[in-house]
């Protein structure tokens, strides 16, 4: 295939003057892919692949290999780490608690008190959904930066034949490029927070959403690898939103859902998972390209599966490590 000078092209981004000296191929030394899958988040003419992507494609396994061993690693690291957050959050209430401490606050007047008591009116979902919303719309806007392209392209665009595979697959997680797309996702996951932090608790809906973004993208890039169609992607931030509303769809398949805008039309939430993930799978075996529908499934497959096994069998049987980090965290006298 020939080399060619391209450029970046989206409705949402700035002018090709501006990205052109970011974007060359001489530059980034990327190649054009002629049809290859995408997302809303990016245009066609988006999406280039790294110079390796020919030996990867040939039988680079070791690659592969590593993706599997990251993904184990940094999904176990985010449940143990979820894990110690909750005990810490709970140690320090016991101990204010056992030696009825008050915690006595400076009264706020203006902005600073009608801010803190917007926070504290809100829920607990509430509170997990205002900062990963916050960390979106930061990137979002770090998309605009032309300076910044080269490092956005590396590391926040999902890519089974990049170098930086592995820290995509955990960054693309937040990443949007479509203020549309945002806005979107945004709303979804702002509607199920509440009642999916009711039902796991803060800690473990973050180890579980921030899981389902790692493995959604490692799904998308071995769906990508299997049928030789790789290239960029940023659909592990809707993989990660797929798995919350799939553990919720699957807790509660009798809560009832309606669409935006179609406020008369309703439905079970069990109803909605299926429908869902059968139009996905559709757009897998079809190769649809709009959407990167195998991140899709796989973020809802982990959430299925957490709800289904993984909450019983991983995180009620968390003692353990708990009784490890109590040791650690206050060791015997002697």
């Amino acid at each position: 295939m020939t080399k060619k000078k391209v450029l970046y092209h989206h409705d949402n981004a700035p002018s090709h003057t501006s990205l052109k000296a970011m974007v060359k191929l001489d530059q980034l030394r990327f190649k054009l892919v002629a049809h290859p899958p995408y997302s809303p988040d990016l245009a066609p003419s988006d999406y280039y692949l790294f110079p390796n992507l020919k030996r990867w494609l040939q039988g680079k396994r070791f690659r592969s290999n590593e993706e599997v061993i990251a993904e184990i690693e940094f999904s176990g690291a985010t449940i143990a780490g979820a894990a110690i957050w909750e005990y810490e959050r709970i140690r320090s209430q016991t101990y204010r608690l056992i030696h009825r401490y008050r915690q006595f606050r400076i009264k706020r007047t203006g902005w600073k008190s009608e801010m803190e008591s917007w926070w504290q009116n809100l829920t607990e979902g509430q509170k997990m959904f205002v900062p990963i919303c916050f960390i979106n719309a930061v990137i979002f806007l770090v998309w605009r930066v032309p300076t910044l392209q080269k490092t956005m392209v590396r590391y926040f665009c999902a890519n089974p034949a990049s170098s930086a595979s592995c820290w995509s697959m955990v960054f693309s997680t937040f990443s949007h490029y479509s203020i549309i797309h945002l806005a979107a996702n945004m709303y979804v996951l702002h509607s199920f927070s509440t009642i999916a932090v009711t039902a796991l608790g803060k800690e473990q809906f973050l180890a579980l959403y921030l899981s389902s973004g790692v493995i959604s993208s490692f799904v998308s890039h071995m769906y990508k690898s299997m049928f030789g169609m790789p290239g960029l992607s940023l659909g592990a931030k809707s993989g990660a939103i797929m798995g919350i509303l799939g553990f919720v769809c699957i807790q509660y398949p009798d809560i009832r859902l309606s669409i935006v805008f179609l406020p008369i039309l309703t439905f079970t939430a069990g109803m909605a998972i299926k429908g869902i993930m059968a139009l996905d799978v559709v757009g897998c075996i079809l190769g649809w390209k709009y959407f990167d529908h195998a991140a899709h499934l796989g973020g809802a497959l982990f959430g299925i599966f957490w709800q289904v096994w993984g909450n019983t069998n991983i995180w009620q049987k968390r003692e353990p490590l708990l009784s490890l980090w109590h040791e650690f965290r206050e060791p015997p006298r002697s």
